[in-house]
């Protein structure tokens, strides 16, 4: 996986075939959005700023909502499969 090039801590990593897709869907959507060529450089830019502002955060919201979803799971089967024990 690609390691940032501008001593960015990030350690989101992004492997090279993947950061080639996303700068490729980068330069396509602002050809169709602004009728404008974006250069592969300022497209590289550009998914670099979009890392390092919105990676983490994005990272941290999704391993939230993960543990509060598996939490939930992990209540459903406490009371759907509890069994009662028996009382001698």
């Amino acid at each position: 996986m690609t390691e940032p090039t501008d001593g960015s801590p990030l350690r989101i990593r992004l492997s090279d075939e993947r950061r080639r897709d996303l700068v490729a869907a980068l330069v396509r959507f602002h050809a169709d959005e602004f009728d404008q060529e974006l250069s592969t450089y300022r497209a590289e830019r550009l998914l670099g700023f979009l890392m390092r502002a919105l990676g983490a955060p994005v990272y941290n919201q999704a391993i939230q909502d993960a543990r509060k979803f598996l939490s939930e799971k992990l209540e459903d089967l406490d009371v759907e499969f509890h069994e009662p024990e028996d009382e001698d």
